[in-house]
């Protein structure tokens, strides 16, 4: 099949699931359209929601909402989004800069500080939508992004709810912090590496996300692969690569650091019993530094079972009855 043909049926495909979006979002009462915000001069792709039969010149509150690493809104994002607009919240999904529709080059440009800023002009956009009241905004966080939210909360007091599922605390304490002392050397002397290629000779280098076990990635957790194969089924614009030197940034990422600042804006978190991916335990003591008010949810299972499947209702339910409880009243 020749690239025409199959660009033609990639179009065919997607205007197929707009075309069945569209009719469910009807059907349960809130429209969706796409949109374009700003961030830092670049366009980021979103999906706004808004809640049918609004009277003139009515407010709600919002809720604003982007994916975990290197994942795009279209990885099941809308079986949240779309049930806190049929609750009637304004919703805003965005896809970081780098990554998904969004604009930027290099692609796979992984920062968490660009990623903060974004979330920062994501609210800002939303602000000044005529459906939102600016007084009654609230964040939503999965992962990666889990650790955004919180992150955001403790020094952006224009957030008046924080959700925060299954969220990363502190990348080197989690993760390479519990390496050999070998491991972490080589693992540090690999970025140097990069780092004098990309100066040297203008090479950008890639690793890929999720790979099988035993293949060079990220994480080469079989878990790890099997979720991020079964997410993008349906998410044609996510890559399975990032940029080796975004790793440099990614392993001083701590969110867990400004945790007690978040308070007294209200903090849930949805995290699942047994999670190797973000780990329970660890999750529990970042909750237990952060002030009220405060809320932790344990749901039997597993990081994935979060964004579908039979365990989905049991993480989704409480992250809308807190945002119900603090940005509806």
């Amino acid at each position: 099949m020749g690239i025409r043909h199959r660009t033609l049926l990639h179009a065919f495909a997607l205007l197929a699931l707009a075309l069945s979006f569209a009719s469910v979002a009807f059907a349960q009462g809130f429209d969706r359209r796409d949109v374009s915000i700003t961030s830092q001069g670049l366009g980021l792709a979103a999906w706004y929601y808004v809640p049918k039969g609004l009277k003139a010149e009515e407010k709600r509150p919002v809720i604003v909402m982007a994916h975990g690493f290197s994942a795009v809104k279209e990885m099941y994002l809308d079986n949240f989004a779309s049930k806190f607009a049929a609750a009637g919240f304004v919703v805003v999904v965005f896809d970081y800069r780098f990554f998904g529709g969004s604009a930027g080059e290099p692609r796979g440009q992984l920062l968490w500080p660009e990623q903060i800023m974004d979330y920062r002009n994501a609210i800002t956009w939303a602000s000044l939508q005529s459906e939102v009241d600016p007084q009654r905004i609230g964040v939503w966080g999965t992962s990666y992004s889990g650790g955004h939210v919180m992150y955001l909360a403790a020094y952006d007091k224009r957030i008046k709810a924080v959700v925060a599922q299954v969220p990363v605390t502190d990348i080197w304490a989690t993760y390479m912090g519990k390496w050999p002392a070998d491991q972490q050397a080589g693992f540090l002397g690999w970025l140097a590496k990069n780092r004098a290629d990309r100066v040297a000779n203008g090479t950008i280098n890639e690793i890929p996300v999720a790979a099988p076990e035993g293949k060079p990635s990220v994480w080469p957790l079989q878990e790890w692969y099997e979720s991020f194969m079964d997410l993008s089924r349906n998410a044609p614009s996510w890559r399975n690569a990032i940029l080796i030197e975004s790793l440099e940034t990614h392993m001083t990422y701590e969110p867990i650091a400004p945790i007690a600042r978040i308070s007294p804006t209200p903090l849930l978190m949805v995290i699942a019993s047994e999670d190797v991916i973000t780990p329970t335990a660890e999750e529990k003591q970042a909750f237990e530094r952060a002030g009220e008010p405060k809320k932790l949810v344990v749901v039997p299972g597993r990081h994935f079972d979060a964004y579908r499947g039979p365990k989905h209702e049991a993480f989704v339910q409480p992250q809308l009855a807190w945002f119900k409880q603090w940005l509806m009243k």
